[in-house]
């Protein structure tokens, strides 16, 4: 297999479901060598559908590329096992609620003095201080505190949510980018550290108007949801066109708008000229690209005149329709994993393309405690007697699934 940029580095896995495992699957698919600890039972996403003989496409997506280890990491042995792995580690992640690590002597106090040289990331909801810390959390939880829920649905009315983890995969992407740079500062002499990363500090994040416009207003200009329009912009949002929905972004390019929908008057309108004033006449504004979208054939027909005149437009897409889109087909944007048990599955593409390595590995994710011999064996040297007495006392287990 051809070296990859992050070949060498060792990562020890505590992650369970999304955000932690997103980030430790980046870290996978470009070289680092990812040990997956998990319970007894194996963790949550096992347990997720799709189901096939009692094989979880849900855990194979985010999990390919690690070997497994299935641990009673409540047992004084298992947690020896983890220290004995953790001192040949670069990386330790997991995403528990604070304490969790701490019960299992796992915390980074206990760490750092195995392995001063560790770089250690705990992602959770909240973050590792603060009133919140213990609370549980999930993504929706960190996006209702965060003020994202708050801005998504019609205007007063119920918000709604997104049945997607937006918040997860992006503070799993945000820790990959952190552990990244704690290596890069070690490789440059610094030392081991702790990164502490919350959902709802990622989520808050996405506010890249509304914050300072909060602030900058003193407080006058807090922003609403709107449903399919911008709240403050004019020309941005969701049409109709006939029986589909499409978005349409008209700020920078007023000009090439006015001419798709054939209102040049519009175009020199002095009421019109500055963006954010706009915003006031925003009804006008929508009502006349709706007028015009009534107009036409189909939506199709629409965005080829919207794309002649350079505005920015897009079909709203369901998922099936993203995944048989020529653009995703020929980037090959989704790409199939092999499975021995579950089958062939299509996932997402790992979104980071490097000239240097355009395709991305041929990965599996493990059964629960695949690895178990190996790892104990060879990173650790364990004689072939010892690993089964491990399993005949329950330390250890393995599970086809």
């Amino acid at each position: 297999m051809t070296q990859r940029m992050l070949d060498g580095f060792k990562v020890v896995d505590f992650t369970h479901v999304v955000a932690g495992p997103h980030c430790t699957k980046m870290l996978a698919e470009h070289g680092a060598e990812v040990i997956k600890i998990e319970p007894l039972g194996g963790e949550l996403a096992r347990t997720l559908p799709m189901q096939r003989e009692g094989r979880s496409g849900y855990f194979i997506q985010h999990n390919i590329g690690k070997k497994s280890m299935c641990l009673d990491l409540e047992s004084p042995e298992a947690q020896t096992i983890c220290h004995e792995l953790i001192k040949q580690a670069d990386v330790v992640v997991e995403n528990f609620k604070p304490g969790v690590m701490k019960r299992h002597n796992m915390d980074w106090e206990t760490l750092k003095e195995i392995n001063p040289n560790l770089v250690m990331c705990s992602i959770s909801c909240f973050g590792q201080t603060g009133p919140l810390a213990e609370l549980p959390g999930f993504d929706w939880i960190g996006q209702s505190y965060a003020g994202i829920i708050d801005l998504l649905g019609k205007k007063d009315d119920t918000p709604v949510y997104g049945d997607f983890a937006f918040g997860d995969i992006a503070t799993g992407a945000h820790a990959c980018a952190a552990i990244v740079m704690a290596l890069m500062h070690r490789l440059k002499g610094g030392s081991g550290q702790h990164i502490d990363i919350s959902l709802i500090e990622v989520l808050f994040s996405f506010h890249e108007l509304s914050v300072q416009l909060y602030d900058s207003t003193g407080g006058q200009m807090l922003p609403h949801r709107a449903g399919p329009e911008h709240y403050l912009l004019a020309g941005a949002g969701i049409f109709k066109c006939k029986d589909k929905y499409m978005f349409i972004v008209g700020l920078n390019q007023w000009g090439g708008l006015t001419k798709a929908i054939n209102r040049p008057d519009m175009a020199n309108d002095p009421r019109f000229k500055n963006p954010a004033d706009a915003g006031k006449y925003k009804d006008e504004i929508n009502g006349a690209i709706q007028d015009w979208l009534d107009t036409q054939e189909d939506i199709y027909q629409a965005i080829e005149v919207l794309e002649a005149n350079r505005v920015p437009c897009a079909p709203i897409l369901n998922i099936a329709e993203f995944m048989d889109h020529p653009h995703v087909k020929e980037r090959g944007s989704v790409r199939t994993i092999k499975d021995d048990i579950f089958g062939d599955i299509r996932i997402p593409r790992t979104p980071l393309r490097f000239s240097e390595f355009p395709e991305p590995p041929d990965l599996r994710a493990g059964t629960l405690g695949q690895h178990n011999h190996e790892i104990l064996r060879e990173y650790l040297h364990y004689e072939e007697d010892k690993i089964k007495a491990l399993e005949s006392n329950g330390i250890i287990a393995a599970k086809n699934i």
